[in-house]
């Protein structure tokens, strides 16, 4: 289950196209309320039947009236896809939202270089709208397996002509990054999405550029720190909880009474995102950057944990 019940809402499916093999868009209209504005990387929690949630990108206009998201059927996944595959135009869903960690906007000066890899096209597409819409350079590199299972990339290729670069994988066409980051501009930033494979790669390739991706699967990640309980003290509720290394310190939180906004559990959504007072943090997140977790200063408790005996959180 899932701590999103006081912010989240209804919204009805207003219209359901077919985007490519396997992935349709939903768009989602509001019941009786306006939506909030969000910025392009932004994505919502779909809340499940049974409460847990999953996390779609918004490809829309953060203008509009309505929300869209690109959904891929993954017959084999945790059920979130199956599920929203069998509504219906009129049907209602609830949601919660939207969230941030992958915020693009678009600065004079600089160049923007967009990888997406299947789905991962939904949060580069709105990125893309808002590049054109200021004015600056910017390109995207699209990979998939084939052009029908490439969602959005018909009405991309038209409404950025010139600038998409297709890469299906049954036509041979295969991603150089090796070339694609030697051959790059300086003062460019690249925000990448997609697979687990394709972002490690176009880390390992961008190596000392500027970068940003989001992840839609946990990074493998080793042994945390610390091995033994810590202590963490709760400074405005007043508590001191012990964490042992079987449990996360999201867990022992709740179980102590203390409300904290939470949904995927496994350090890619950002919900459950908390301030650290004091201690050393052992970041075990998907979501922030190098430079983000050396500040120090926030960390995802779904996951993460302390890299010494003690930390204080401002819960």
């Amino acid at each position: 289950m899932t701590a999103l019940d006081d912010t989240a809402f209804d919204m009805t499916i207003a219209s359901r196209v077919v985007a490519a093999d396997g992935v349709d868009v939903f768009e989602l209209a509001p019941i009786g309320r306006s939506l909030p504005r969000w910025q392009p990387g932004a994505h919502i929690d779909v809340i499940l039947p049974g409460g847990d949630a999953r996390q779609y990108s918004l490809c829309g206009a953060p203008g509009a009236a309505t929300w869209r998201i690109g959904v891929l059927r993954e017959d084999d996944g945790r059920g979130g896809s199956v599920w929203l595959h069998s509504l219906s135009v009129g049907d209602t869903v609830r949601v919660a939202g939207p969230r941030n960690h992958f915020e693009f906007s678009a600065e004079r000066g600089t160049s923007y270089l967009f990888i997406a890899g299947g789905i991962g096209i939904t949060p580069i597409s709105a990125m893309m709208a808002a590049a054109a819409l200021a004015g600056v350079e910017y390109s995207l590199e699209y990979a998939g397996r084939s052009r029908s299972t490439m969602a959005l990339l018909d009405p991309l290729e038209a409404a950025h002509p010139g600038r998409v670069s297709a890469h299906p994988a049954d036509e041979g066409d295969r991603l150089d990054l090796a070339a694609l980051f030697a051959g790059l501009k300086p003062f460019t930033t690249t925000y990448c999405c997609g697979p687990a494979r394709l972002i490690e790669a176009v880390e390992a390739a961008a190596r000392g550029r500027q970068l940003r991706v989001e992840r839609f699967t946990p990074k493998q990640l080793g042994a945390p720190v610390l091995a033994e309980p810590f202590e963490v003290e709760l400074a405005y509720s007043g508590l001191e909880l012990t964490v042992p290394p079987e449990r996360s310190i999201l867990d022992v939180v709740e179980e102590a009474g203390v409300l904290v906004l939470s949904s995927c559990r496994e350090g890619t959504c950002g919900t459950c995102e908390t301030r650290v007072m004091d201690g050393a943090i052992d970041h075990r997140d998907s979501i922030l950057t190098s430079d983000e977790q050396d500040a120090q200063d926030v960390m995802y408790i779904c996951v993460s944990r302390s890299a010494g005996p003690r930390l204080t959180l401002e819960l």
